[in-house]
């Protein structure tokens, strides 16, 4: 059940990191870049990296622009309400516990999460559509080849610390 619950969050996770790399992508004017930093890939950290690896033309790039740019509208409210309701919870961490209002919250940042998950990936898809067949394949071994490290990151990580040893007597 954890694993599972720990494999969904990393999987919003990475539509979420996507989403933005994309969305910062077409953000891009007259101003320069800034620099790379070290954990980076590609320039500035953003979705260049994709455009540059993947070898996108212009005309593909202009086309996700656009897909990116009329869905954006529809995710705004979904982010917007996330953050709310992340405040919200804050309030109940920091004072008095309401264990009814936060399982409101709890419920209502899940039906937000579910909607930005689908809304994602539909988004994702028609992304991918724009790709050809070889850009297609390149996207799954890098997103494969990610998998694979947060499948290492995740077995190396201790599940629980060590039980503590018996009082000598």
């Amino acid at each position: 059940m954890m694993k599972a619950l720990r494999f969904r969050f990393m999987i919003a996770a990475m539509c979420v990191l996507f989403v933005t790399v994309v969305a910062r992508s077409q953000a891009a004017d007259a101003s320069p870049a800034p620099p790379a930093r070290g954990h980076q890939f590609g320039r500035g950290g953003s979705g260049e990296f994709f455009a540059d690896y993947l070898n996108l033309s212009d005309a593909q790039t202009a086309q996700m622009k656009g897909i990116l740019a009329k869905e954006n509208p529809a995710l705004k409210p979904l982010f917007q309400q996330l953050q709310q309701t992340r405040q919200q919870l804050k309030q109940y961490e920091q004072g008095t516990y309401d264990d009814a209002k936060v399982r409101a919250l709890a419920a209502q940042q899940s039906a937000a999460m579910v909607e930005l998950t689908v809304q994602q990936t539909r988004i994702h898809s028609e992304l991918f559509q724009v790709l050809t067949s070889d850009q297609q394949a390149t996207m799954k071994s890098v997103q494969a080849r990610r998998a694979a490290r947060m499948s290492r990151h995740m077995r190396a990580t201790p599940a629980s610390p060590a039980a503590p040893a018996p009082a000598e007597q």
